[in-house]
């Protein structure tokens, strides 16, 4: 997957002229508060209501070329149960302060509400936490399929480039690992593992810097609408959507016994089996 399409740091790595999709018209509704209109699996852009003499050209296709997000390995470092949080510093914090935001897609362009998204990363000396949560941190997306991290730029250690660790799973569908990358760094170049594709776009803002990327799952579900009325049983066993559940609760679902992780409210697609951030089996 690409990046939004959005000012970018020079770089041979990203060269590539910006293009207008249907991605580009989402993120900005979503930006104001909008939802636009979908008509027969496009998005109607405002020129489409006025009158023309003649028909005009079709809405940019969606599809602009890009495939689901290029999936990495997990490395060494990663670590279940991170705390519910889209901040993983404080004021305190040293280090360049970053913010990674962007949305959830479909293949179909559609964007995918409560999207579970895992980060981890190192600190600004290029060292991971391996004992507490320092630097990691879980998040759903919006209902218009938005995230957004607050962090710092992840420090350098012997080997790697710069990079940011995240899994992503729809409600249902298949965790995906991967890792976001820096333009512009020279180690991008010598890092074995590094993979353009997941170049985010950054921008310096004064003494910050802010990353976008969007992430396109290979998911066949029709995610604009996020599960609004629960149903009255649970799907099999005692775990039931709609339920409010503690850390440390405790469920079954479809026979086997499953303990809650994080506190949160259970919608259709979060069954115990799917979302390893939030249940673990006993």
């Amino acid at each position: 997957m690409s990046a939004s399409e959005e000012p970018v740091e020079a770089s041979a790595e990203n060269a590539a002229s910006p293009r207008v999709s249907r991605k580009s018209v989402l993120r900005a509704a979503a930006a104001l508060g909008a939802t636009p209109l979908l008509v027969r699996g496009g998005v109607a852009l405002a020129r489409d209501r006025g009158t023309a003499a003649r028909p005009l050209a079709a809405t940019p296709s969606c599809h602009d070329g890009d495939e689901p997000t290029v999936e990495q390995i997990e490395g060494p470092y990663f670590k279940p149960n991170s705390p519910l949080r889209t901040t993983l510093i404080t004021d305190g914090t040293p280090g360049t302060r970053l913010t990674v935001s962007g949305y959830v897609f479909s293949r179909t362009c559609r964007p995918i509400a409560g999207a579970l998204l895992d980060f981890w990363q190192a600190d600004d000396n290029g060292n991971y936490d391996n004992t507490g949560y320092t630097f990691r941190g879980h998040q759903f997306s919006t209902a218009q399929g938005a995230f957004s991290l607050t962090t710092i730029v992840p420090g350098l250690y012997p080997g790697r480039t710069r990079h940011l660790h995240v899994k992503v799973q729809a409600p249902g569908g298949r965790i995906i690992t991967t890792q976001l990358y820096f333009p512009g760094e020279p180690r991008n170049s010598t890092d074995t593992i590094f993979d353009a594709r997941l170049l985010m776009n950054v921008r310096q803002v004064g003494p910050a810097r802010e990353g976008t990327y969007d992430f396109v799952l290979d998911t066949p579900q029709d995610p604009t609408t996020p599960p609004t009325t629960p149903p009255t049983t649970p799907p099999s066993g005692t775990w039931a959507a709609g339920t409010s559940y503690r850390a440390g609760d405790t469920v079954t679902y479809a026979g086997p016994s499953y303990r809650c992780l994080q506190a949160h409210t259970a919608i259709t697609g979060w069954e115990p089996p799917n979302v390893p951030a939030l249940w673990q089996r006993d």
